[in-house]
């Protein structure tokens, strides 16, 4: 006789993930709003969990921001492919995506500090978010140039350097710096002039 397997663990696995999901997003808001030094009562708080929930995940302050930064990494990678299927445009979805590429840089913001102590984990982490996010830019200016919206001769790399360097400059203090306006105009010189 064969002994079949229960099907709830599987449906706790499938809610854990869910739970692990719900949590990295709740982290991901407020390290925006609060930076990646927030406390993590206050996560636990805005996610609706206990402390107890989050440390079982995440057991350091490291491993909670490496974990929301490659949640981050993925969701920039599939909205991409998203956008250019859902968007009147390729120009259109290519600035969607970079408003959430600039929300993911602003989380990114404290990533060295927190991981200090894991360098290794540092540097994969960026190999990462090189290797998910430049195809999927490459592939929204690819779209772009094909429909005729783009005419810079720009690689994705350097642009989301360029991205990368406005939002640095948005972490100093300065009332006159607007980082959107910023980014509009940068993404406007790539595209192709109306007539």
């Amino acid at each position: 006789m064969v002994e079949r397997t229960p099907a709830v663990p599987a449906a706790k696995r499938a809610d854990a993930r869910r739970n692990e999901q719900t949590l990295l997003d709740v982290a991901a808001s407020v390290f925006v709003t609060q930076g990646v030094d927030a406390p993590v009562r206050q996560i636990a708080t805005a996610a609706g969990v206990g402390m107890g929930t989050i440390y079982r995940h995440f057991p350091t302050r490291a491993d909670l921001v490496a974990a929301v930064y490659r949640h981050q990494i993925d969701a920039c990678a599939e909205a991409g492919p998203a956008l250019l299927a859902s968007e009147p445009s390729p120009f259109t979805a290519l600035r969607r995506w970079v408003d959430l590429f600039v929300e993911f840089l602003v989380t990114k913001h404290g990533l060295a500090a927190a991981m200090r102590s894991d360098p290794d984990n540092f540097t994969a982490l960026h190999t990462l978010f090189l290797d998910r996010l430049v195809p999927v830019f490459d592939s929204l200016l690819t779209a772009g140039r094909d429909a005729g919206e783009i005419t810079a001769d720009v690689s994705a790399y350097q642009l989301m350097r360029a991205i990368g360097d406005l939002c640095a400059g948005a972490e100093m203090p300065d009332p006159d710096y607007q980082l959107n306006r910023t980014i509009d105009l940068l993404l406007d010189g790539c595209r192709t002039p109306h007539r």
